[in-house]
């Protein structure tokens, strides 16, 4: 973690190529060194935050003043930090017999800003939770009396998060959790907040900043989504080459309770929806066997998307991993317990996350848990079918191979798709695509759930999610389409993304055959795209003109009467 100084560093570097994101920051204390904090760590995750900073203790009125700078400024996301400091000074204005209104006070405040906020700008809201201040007025007994400010905080944090569960725009940035990680004594500092109003400490702006750009990060899209890990010493105890089955180290007792509980981890990560695949100096049926046949093992072969163990340098095995899964090697993590494997990797794919794991394997827990390395702004129950469509996904490559034609193949997959406007059922799916997507989207613009559900209602919009299911498996939802009545005979095609894992199968006719017939029923001439490049969007740069479309003045037209029915291979169910 850098300090806040190297961060001032980096601001003296070239932002022009980063991606642009308007942020307002609002604090009820000094915020100039964090708005500093904030500007350095974005630029490391790439990314130029042109940040907005209110006078100092002005969220109400920049919020609920339609006419103030907040508004003028029309950020995309919105920061606001009020701090358990500034809670504890209305509390002690109150009333003792209103002590206990203190957190349902505060909340219906935090609705308000929220409500206030998301009416007049379609952007997302991150919000710092309460740090905990025991003022030891009750002791222990702080923990059963609602009256005191203690029980209020943690009140109040719980509801936050109860409250932020019904509420897509609205991120909890958990500064609580960086309290207790680092102590109270690294966050705060007395002296600087008596001479300075600063709650944060220098020491901790790093990792508030930190904090607070992950999730930024995932909200563009920005995200890991596999975690591929060696296996010899790093998920067990052991070579079980060389040791044998019965002597690698898992279980309840001693350094196996430390493997043990690191799969406990793997496990979640995988049915929260990250990948988990395999890189491995091994036989692979030895490998294997752990999986299959130790009682300990508790992760299975049905919880790996890829399985690679052989004697190849992992270098070429996690490239070959990575073209299996068609995903960026910016969105994977490599775990690995031997430093010349993890720096060799290092040295020929950078892009690839490689924690540098601590040598006593009871440490690697804490020591990832620090990292964040999984931030994420959605989760859906989609997500925790990821490892099986991914695996699917495998034999259908290897299914392939047994096709000499390629349209035979497409033919036999029996592929279905349930087309159907953005509904209360499918909407948290499209933001995430919409925040995920980086590859095929033409125009990488990203929608929260609460803009998705404006735009059902808006006349002149026209909304289109595709799901794909063939019979190795269902997809589930992987394609949405979003097009604005530009003019009386004009689509114009403001949003078109879909997943990278349903790529060569077709969708992208069967998608364009639907809007030629939609645009046909309503009477519209022409359908208008538009390609905007950026770092990583370069597999759809010619996505209009392969499908036809003619280019106009940067933009791309279809003709809806002179357009061909493409050759499709996928039915609508």
């Amino acid at each position: 973690m850098k300090t806040l100084s190297q961060l001032k560093k980096n601001l003296k570097n070239n932002f022009s190529a980063l991606k642009p994101v308007k942020v307002a920051l609002l604090g009820d204390s000094a915020t100039q060194l964090l708005s500093v904090a904030l500007r350095g760590t974005g630029f490391d995750l790439g990314f130029d935050l042109q940040i907005w900073e209110a006078d100092f203790n002005q969220i109400e009125r920049q919020v609920f003043d339609p006419a103030s700078a907040l508004y003028e400024f029309k950020p995309e996301i919105v920061i606001l930090f009020q701090s358990s400091h500034k809670l504890l000074q209305k509390y002690n204005k109150l009333s003792p017999e209103a002590y206990e209104t203190l957190a349902n006070q505060q909340l219906e405040l935090i609705a308000s800003l929220n409500t206030t906020i998301s009416a007049s700008l379609n952007c997302r809201i991150i919000y710092y939770n309460y740090t905990e201040i025991n003022d030891s007025v009750f002791g222990s007994y702080a923990n059963k009396t609602p009256s005191s400010f203690l029980f209020q905080t943690r009140k109040l944090n719980y509801e936050l998060m109860l409250y932020a569960a019904n509420q897509p725009g609205f991120s909890i940035c958990d500064l609580s959790a960086i309290q207790n990680q680092f102590g109270k004594a690294t966050l705060f500092h007395p002296s600087v907040y008596i001479s300075t109003d600063m709650v944060l400490s220098i020491d901790i702006l790093p990792q508030v900043a930190a904090g607070t750009t992950a999730l930024i990060a995932a909200m563009y899209g920005k995200i890991k989504k596999c975690l591929v890990f060696d296996l010899d010493n790093t998920i067990w105890g052991g070579i079980i080459g060389d040791d044998g089955l019965e002597q690698i180290q898992l279980g309840s007792l001693g350094i196996g309770k430390t493997f043990t509980e690191f799969q406990h981890w793997l496990k979640k990560l995988k049915n929260r929806g990250i990948i988990l695949a395999v890189c491995s100096k091994n036989t692979e049926s030895v490998a294997k066997e752990a999986f299959e046949k130790h009682p300990d093992m508790v992760l299975k072969l049905e919880d790996i998307a890829v399985f690679t163990a052989n004697w190849e340098n992992k270098v070429d095995n996690l490239r070959e991993i990575q073209n299996t899964l068609n995903i960026g090697f910016d969105s994977m993590v490599f775990l690995d317990d031997n430093p010349f494997e993890r720096n060799m990797v290092r040295e020929h794919i950078p892009e690839i996350t490689i924690p540098e794991l601590p040598e006593d394997p009871a440490d690697y827990l804490e020591y990832l848990y620090s990292l964040n390395l999984f931030e994420t702004a959605s989760f859906t129950n989609q997500d925790a079918e990821r490892t099986k469509h991914y695996q699917t996904a495998a034999k259908r490559i290897t299914d392939q191979q047994s096709f000499v034609n390629e349209n035979d193949f497409l033919k036999s997959l029996n592929m279905v798709s349930i087309v159907e406007p953005f509904n209360k059922f499918n909407i948290p799916r499209v933001a995430q695509l919409s925040q995920r997507s980086n590859q095929f989207n033409l125009r990488t613009i990203r929608y929260t759930e609460a803009a998705l559900e404006k735009l059902t209602d808006s006349p002149g919009t026209f909304t289109f999610s595709f799901t794909l299911e063939d019979k190795f498996g269902d997809n589930g939802l992987i394609c949405a389409v979003i097009l604005e009545k530009e003019s009386a005979d004009t689509l114009f095609i403001d949003t078109w993304l879909m997943s990278c894992r349903v790529l060569k199968r077709g969708m992208e006719n069967f998608v364009l055959n639907t809007l030629i017939n939609f645009a046909k029923a309503k009477d519209f001439k022409y359908l208008k795209g538009e390609y905007l490049p950026t770092a990583k969007n370069q597999i759809v740069k010619d996505h209009y003109k392969n499908l036809g479309f003619f280019e106009k003045d940067a933009y791309w037209i279809a003709d809806v009467n002179a357009c061909k029915t493409k050759d499709i291979f996928i039915n609508y169910k």
